[in-house]
């Protein structure tokens, strides 16, 4: 099943529930970035978005925006998955007691899912270093790992790309792809080829990563390669 993730990050409620709104319809997934938000809350978008929801709250470490205490960070994330948002996303470096306390709440949850997710917006590991990273998500009980790199040539791509045949080896579910100009075949390709999920933008001018399509474009990526809309 291919999933493709509309991540929307606004900084108002209004403003994030609007684009949530507009891009539903052509979402499998809706993630929200309580980072971006003024004021993080979970409740709003329970009732008001018939689509599986995924919340993140990233920290400024990772290139978030979140710059408080880690355990008012975390706290949202576990109100998410007690209201029954499919997935949460914390990060592979985040410290042990916040991955501890979600993976208490995931066990609890009726369907709740735990992305582990890695960042490298410098450029791309060797092969062997993703390789690595993804153990790590395994080894911590990650439900789906996520690993983003920053792409500078064709070499990065294939390099993550070759990461998804691993992760089909080892039957664990994994987003990857690659940021930056030369990255963005990578966003679409990655579902083609077995990838968990790929993110895109409600719209061009709300992107929330470089080199992030907007959903409008991705579907007509996915049409004219003779994919099904939703």
């Amino acid at each position: 099943m291919q999933r493709v993730c509309v991540s929307i990050g606004s900084t108002s409620l209004d403003d994030t529930l609007a684009a949530v709104d507009r891009a539903a319809p052509l979402a499998d997934v809706v993630e929200i970035r309580l980072d971006h938000l003024s004021v993080p809350v979970v409740s709003p978008f329970m009732t008001a978005v018939q689509r599986p929801l995924l919340f993140t709250n990233r920290p400024e470490w990772e290139g978030g925006g979140y710059c408080g205490p880690e355990e008012e960070r975390i706290a949202p994330l576990c109100e998410a998955l007690c209201q029954g948002a499919s997935y949460v996303d914390l990060e592979l470096l985040a410290p042990l007691e916040s991955r501890q306390v979600l993976l208490r709440e995931v066990e609890k949850s009726a369907q709740g899912r735990l992305i582990l997710s890695w960042h490298q917006f410098q450029g791309t590991p060797s092969f062997q270093e993703l390789v690595g990273r993804m153990a790590l998500m395994q080894d911590a009980g990650a439900d789906i790992g996520k690993i983003v790199t920053t792409a500078h040539g064709p070499a990065d791509v294939r390099s993550v790309l070759r990461l998804l045949e691993e992760a089909a080896r080892l039957n664990f579910p994994l987003i990857a792809f690659c940021m930056g100009r030369a990255g963005v075949i990578s966003r679409v390709a990655s579902v083609e080829l077995g990838g968990y999920m790929t993110y895109c933008a409600a719209h061009e001018t709300e992107i929330t990563a470089p080199g992030q399509l907007s959903v409008t474009t991705l579907r007509r990526i996915e049409s004219l390669m003779g994919g099904e809309q939703p």
